[in-house]
């Protein structure tokens, strides 16, 4: 499969949405709103993989100065800080027709080129228990359960290192 890799577009909305729920409960998916203000605030950092014209995953966050990912970042999109230390991941979302075929580590991978261009320590998310093994396989560290109430879920932190500090 031939994927081309960019900044999302907004006109691309209905398309990341539909995606956006087809990976998350509702309690857990980004409002249109939000998803919308990423796209606008952070288009560096707001990747799509796109096959022949479709979009078929993304990956999006912002830059952080906090190690983990505070809930904050979730409702309010503000333009990456060159300076923070940290890139965050608040959305990894595969299209399920084409789960299965290694998207989502490309996806990362494409994100860690653009912060380790960015000069980031590293990229922090946080994920749900089964998907622990998943981030570990793409070079993340476990770093234990997140202050994160989000959706009223039990997160874990995860952090891939990208310069020695």
């Amino acid at each position: 499969m031939n994927l081309d890799y960019r900044s999302a577009a907004l006109s691309e909305l209905p398309e990341i949405m539909a995606i956006e729920t087809s990976g998350f409960s509702p309690a857990e998916a980004a409002t249109e709103t939000a998803m919308a203000q990423r796209i606008k605030e952070y288009p560096d950092t707001f990747i799509v993989a796109k096959a022949d014209h479709q979009i078929v995953g993304y990956i999006v966050g912002p830059a952080s100065h906090q190690r983990y990912i505070d809930d904050d970042l979730f409702e309010h999109a503000q333009p990456n800080d060159p300076t923070a230390a940290y890139q965050t991941v608040l959305s990894l979302v595969v299209h399920p027709d084409f789960r299965g075929h290694g998207i989502a580590s490309q996806l990362l991978e494409k994100l860690k080129r653009v912060a380790t261009a960015q000069n980031r320590q590293a990229i922090t998310l946080t994920c749900l228990k089964d998907l622990i093994a998943f981030y570990e396989r793409n070079g993340y560290r476990n770093e234990g359960v997140s202050d994160s109430g989000h959706a009223h879920e039990i997160w874990y932190n995860m952090v891939l290192m990208l310069h020695k500090s």
